[in-house]
C-alpha cells in the first residue's frame, strides 16, 4: 500500500482509533530504538554531559521552575 493510500485509510478512522494507531506506531518505534544509529559526535556530547552531571558540575533546574520561566518569558 502506498503512503497516500494509507493516509486515506487513516482519514476514515475516528479520533479514538487514530490515537490508538499513533500509540501503536510509537510503541513499535520504541521497540527498535536501540537499532537507530547515533552519530559519534552526539554520543560524545551525551557522554560529556553525563560525566558533568555525575561530577556535580551542572546547574540543574526543576521542571516547575523551567515551565514558570518559559510562561513568563512568552506571555
Amino acid at each position: 500500500m502506498r503512503p497516500n493510500e494509507i493516509v486515506k485509510e487513516i482519514d476514515k478512522l475516528d479520533l479514538s482509533e487514530k490515537l490508538i494507531l499513533v500509540e501503536d506506531i510509537w510503541d513499535g518505534i520504541a521497540k527498535h530504538n536501540a537499532e537507530l544509529p547515533m552519530p559519534e559526535w552526539q554520543k560524545a556530547e551525551l557522554d560529556k554531559r553525563y560525566s558533568e552531571y555525575k561530577g556535580g558540575k551542572l546547574k540543574l533546574h526543576d521542571c516547575e521552575g523551567v515551565h514558570e520561566e518559559l510562561r513568563n518569558k512568552y506571555k
